[in-house]
């Protein structure tokens, strides 16, 4: 069976995934890009950027990834779903490059993009959601891309195969954390950790065989 993935999700030291407020200006709020600009640097993200750690792990965002699963507060800003011609922070060629389902209490027909991303978007649960998922990535992997409510959603149902975490070493103080509500969590993973020169630490949680 095919695994669900997290990869290269960024949390403050206090363990926020984003500041506040969101908006259309300011998509991850107070924080802004602080939590990404290790990835920004990255050979991955720029050509002209660094090879090293940071890069060997962004590089794995994509390989073996055949459909996403998002929730409403990556998708858009808040309200977006008001407005019927918002397609995405992204452009015309979104860098999903695959089916991307769009979890939110307010569904709208499918959106097709051009490089092969199309939205779709569920109200579902995450076991939904996932199935869903599946059938669409034709025997590869399901990335779980955000945003932070999201991820702690798939991990508190125990459906998360494989997590890499980057801890950035800025405090956030208020915004949206991961851990909430999810205390021990730890148990069902092998973790390992990796420091990189740019400051972050690299996590990587494996689920642990039964």
């Amino acid at each position: 069976m095919s695994l669900t993935r997290i990869h290269n999700f960024s949390v403050s030291l206090d363990g926020f995934g984003t500041g506040e407020p969101q908006s259309a200006e300011a998509p991850f709020g107070h924080a802004g890009q602080r939590l990404h600009q290790w990835m920004m640097a990255t050979r991955s993200w720029d050509p002209t950027g660094t090879a090293g750690v940071d890069d060997a792990f962004a590089e794995r965002h994509d390989p073996g990834i055949g459909a996403e699963i998002m929730g409403a507060n990556k998708f858009g800003p808040p309200g977006w779903q008001d407005d019927p011609g918002w397609d995405g922070w992204w452009g015309p060629n979104p860098p999903f490059h695959t089916p991307t389902f769009v979890l939110t209490h307010r569904p709208r027909p499918s959106i097709e993009m051009e490089g092969g991303t199309t939205f779709h978007f569920l109200e579902a649960s995450p076991a939904e959601a996932l199935e869903t998922a599946r059938a669409a990535a034709g025997g590869q992997d399901v990335r779980i891309g955000g945003g932070v409510t999201v991820v702690r959603d798939f991990l508190l149902a125990g459906l998360v195969d494989h997590m890499h975490l980057v801890v950035v070493p800025i405090v956030l103080g208020r915004g949206v954390r991961l851990w909430d509500g999810l205390e021990a969590v730890e148990e069902g993973f092998d973790v390992e950790a990796v420091s990189a020169p740019s400051g972050v630490t690299h996590l990587t949680f494996t689920r642990k065989t039964p």
